[in-house]
């Protein structure tokens, strides 16, 4: 008889002492360390484990980069995820977005990514447009474990329409939410589910059908506009009323109003970004078109918290205007913004007021806040 059959307690205490152990060691080891034994095998593969592990892991040490090929481009625009620790990308980097070893194929054409969250990414596999109308499939991959989900049921819809990912902690589900830029209607799939279901409407628009909706708190978030014609505007003619956040509840299905900093008295120069980076919520905008300045939500959904955290001249950085996307590390403390040039970035570290240039090779790249997991989500899964 084995020592299970002679001692149940002593059994079950040893692999409580196992899964504790092992709940804190990286991901990445842990899909090797389930070729071990089958009690292992079992332990990691464990839905309990996974949420343990995913708790325990270190937050906010890795991005996730979209990149596509080098400007002129063929064709084909095949996109592909990069994996980074933030330390390795600030220090160098090109060469960390040119590693090979960082890199994780998409394996389709048209392929784009939605968002990350607990480990697993959401793509976005584009048809193609006819009359401003397309169709467009969903699924979840986990970059580490090579796992993909099943397709989402189609959804057909305009052009100008912007998505959101994320995941709705009471049910245990992750989901994708479409807000169109034209008429304010929007849709939500909850992955494994077999169906898209309508969402109340918007109260005001996405500024951009290319601005994804950003995950915090178990909402989605995106910086809207009050416009009856949608995205057909001048941004010379918006005024300060007309802006707003659109916070969506992936618990309720339900969207309300947040508030921008009291603080903001005009309207910038150029159209505000809202972005999410270290579990905080932040406010990006010019002001005069001769400062950068970052605001930051200290306590998601308390209006109260906006914190101004940077107002710094464009001419210290050594940039004419601000571009965006602008990227945000080390909690809040150092920032990365296009400069003068092309593939040209300037990092900028709050902590003592330096500024460093660097040349990124001829890529676009979007950067998203990422942790490593075991997690497959609920959903049907294959292997890559």
């Amino acid at each position: 008889m084995d020592m299970a059959a002679q001692h149940p307690t002593a059994a079950l205490l040893l692999c409580e002492v196992v899964m504790e152990i092992l709940s804190w060691v990286p991901a990445k080891p842990l899909t090797r360390l389930k070729l071990v034994c089958k009690s292992w095998n079992s332990i990691i593969s464990h839905p309990h484990f996974v949420k343990l592990h995913l708790h325990r892991s270190p937050k906010n040490a890795i991005l996730l980069f979209t990149r596509t090929p080098p400007f002129p481009r063929d064709e084909e625009k095949k996109w592909g995820l990069v994996l980074s620790s933030v330390e390795s990308f600030i220090q160098n980097p090109s060469s960390t977005l040119d590693a090979q070893e960082n890199r994780r194929s998409l394996h389709v054409e048209e392929d784009c990514v939605v968002g990350s969250c607990n480990g697993l990414v959401c793509v976005a596999i584009l048809g193609h447009p006819i009359n401003d109308i397309i169709d467009i499939w969903f699924h979840l991959l986990n970059p580490l474990t090579g796992f993909i989900s099943e397709n989402s049921p189609c959804l057909r819809v305009n052009v100008h329409t912007a998505f959101g990912f994320g995941y709705d902690e009471s049910s245990d589900s992750y989901k994708v939410v479409s807000t169109t830029t034209r008429d304010s209607s929007g849709t939500v799939y909850s992955f494994g589910g077999s169906s898209w279901k309508r969402a109340n409407s918007f109260p005001a628009f996405p500024f951009s059908f290319e601005d994804n909706g950003q995950f915090i708190g178990g909402t989605l978030n995106w910086l809207g506009l009050r416009n009856p014609h949608g995205d057909d505007y001048d941004w010379a003619a918006v005024t300060l009323d007309m802006l707003m956040i659109v916070s969506f509840d992936l618990k309720s299905d339900t969207n309300k109003q947040i508030l921008l900093p009291k603080g903001i008295d005009e309207i910038p120069g150029q159209k505000p970004t809202l972005g999410v980076w270290g579990n905080r919520l932040y406010l990006l905008h010019d002001y005069k078109n001769t400062h950068f300045i970052a605001w930051q939500m200290k306590e998601f959904g308390d209006e109260n918290s906006w914190t101004q955290l940077l107002k710094i001249s464009f001419h210290h950085l050594g940039v004419e205007r601000l571009f965006l996307p602008v990227f945000i590390f080390e909690n809040g403390n150092i920032f990365m913004l296009s400069g003068r040039h092309r593939f040209e970035e300037v990092f900028y570290d709050r902590r003592d007021n330096s500024v460093k240039r660097v040349n990124i090779n001829n890529l676009d790249f979007d950067a998203f806040d990422y942790v490593e997991s075991l997690g497959v989500g609920p959903a049907k899964f294959r292997s890559l």
